[in-house]
């Protein structure tokens, strides 16, 4: 009998954590700018700081679960494995939405982005290119993929330290509050909490991908030690990424008087801080995120089609594959592709709609595998530091999320809804109206030895 082909455990730490700050997309603090900027009369770092706050909780959950089950499922395999089989099925189904059509999405705004500069191109050819691109890479190698991710993130980084030059270079001549070091991004005696939480609550948006790392479970060697500490440093480092870049540019623009069009403020924040010569620069580091982004989600959602697929949740066959020499998920990575080419019919309203759901569903559940393994399973609730790890944190986790629930746009309540229950269809189907459990696999055969 032949042996079993496994996903190759070859990704080091930072080459996780980069892909995880691939998927975040660095520049993505550019794009919100103008929205928080108003929501928050001004104070966009402090809502960053916030939003960082509480990702980190849910961030420290995903660690605790890790620790515990180190595969590539993520919030699929911890509520499975805690809570139920039944109910970690439609948990998976619904975080496939984030993990989908973020990959899409990219497609999308790479669409978007050369249709201007080259509005006599085919805009399909743009997204055909793109797909093909990030597709082959993601065939290839698992390697490959982390060793170009890396490249692109370190790019994003250059052009942000530019910016950050340029914008102490304005800050030295007068422009904005005409301070380098100011408190008044931060804090300012007026200022009022509720918009602060209200422009946390778009920005926590930012944070997805500090959960996406923990779908190379199976690719790094000693997961339970490399994974936890990949999902933090990704959370955290993007969490002061993002507190920096908006403390400066928050600086250079104390409000949005001088934005023509606040809710697309990238192109202006990079011409009046550098002209149009940067502002071409700056547009391709925008392009260079994308495709970070682009190439990291669609290496997470194949991973986590992978194991759906080897539990025969969905086909065997077909998901559960590994290509015997690249060692990748190769139909669903090919399947991701083509679901990538959807860009092409869709707006970015629709698309952006489609994936906030899946991960408020991820995060949620994840913080309550947390209570249900170590305060339910394993009875860790009966001293002061037991409690606070593995109740508490969680709960607070838990909470902020909560948060997140209720200013869920509409759209994305709706049509998540409408994706939960054609899962629980797809549910009842496979277990003969719930007569069988659905298809498990054991821990044991999946952690290398």
């Amino acid at each position: 009998m032949g042996q079993t082909v496994r996903l190759k455990r070859s990704l080091g730490l930072w080459s996780i954590v980069m892909l995880g700050l691939g998927y975040m997309t660095p520049m993505v603090v550019f794009d919100t700018f103008g929205i928080v900027s108003e929501e928050t009369g001004g104070h966009v770092p402090t809502s960053y700081l916030i939003a960082l706050t509480g990702m980190l909780f849910t961030a420290a959950s995903y660690g605790k679960m890790v620790k515990v089950f180190p595969m590539a499922g993520s919030a699929y395999t911890y509520t499975q494995k805690t809570i139920g089989s039944k109910i970690g099925f439609i948990v998976g189904w619904s975080a496939l939405l984030d993990y989908l059509f973020l990959p899409m999405i990219n497609a999308l705004l790479t669409k978007i982005y050369f249709s201007a500069l080259f509005p006599n191109v085919p805009s399909w050819i743009w997204v055909i290119g793109f797909v093909a691109l990030i597709t082959l890479v993601n065939i290839v190698s698992v390697n490959v993929t982390a060793n170009f991710n890396t490249f692109l993130v370190l790019f994003q980084m250059m052009v942000i330290v530019i910016f950050i030059v340029l914008v102490i270079k304005g800050l030295l001549q007068g422009e904005g509050t005409g301070e380098v070091a100011s408190i008044a991004p931060f804090f300012q005696v007026d200022m009022h909490i509720s918009p602060l939480v209200a422009g946390a609550t778009v920005l926590c948006f930012s944070f997805l991908g500090f959960d996406a790392v923990t779908t190379f479970s199976e690719e790094t060697p000693n997961a339970t030690k490399t994974i936890p500490r990949a999902i933090f440093l990704t959370a955290l480092l993007g969490g002061i990424l993002f507190i920096a870049t908006s403390y400066f540019t928050q600086s250079f623009f104390p409000d949005i008087s001088r934005f023509k069009h606040p809710d697309a403020a990238s192109p202006e924040i990079a011409l009046y801080v550098g002209g149009k010569l940067f502002q071409a620069f700056f547009l391709a580091g925008t392009f260079t995120g994308t495709l970070a982004s682009g190439l990291a989600s669609h290496t997470s959602v194949s991973r986590l089609l992978y194991v759906m697929g080897r539990d025969n949740v969905i086909p065997e066959k077909l998901f559960g594959y590994i290509h015997p020499r690249w060692r990748t998920p190769v139909y669903n990575v090919l399947l991701v592709g083509v679901i990538g080419l959807s860009a092409v019919f869709l707006d970015l309203g629709t698309a952006t709609s489609l994936i906030n759901f899946g991960a408020l569903i991820a995060f949620t559940f994840v913080n309550l595998s947390v209570v249900a393994y170590y305060a339910g399973k394993k009875k860790r609730y009966k001293t002061v530091k037991d409690l606070f790890n593995y109740v508490i944190t969680p709960v607070i986790g838990a909470s902020i999320v909560a948060v997140l629930w209720i200013n869920l746009d509409i759209h994305s309540l709706i049509l998540g809804l409408v994706w939960a229950l054609i899962g629980a269809g797809y549910l009842l189907y496979i277990t003969n109206m719930f007569r069988v459990a659905p298809p498990q696999i054991h821990f044991d055969e999946v952690q290398e030895l």
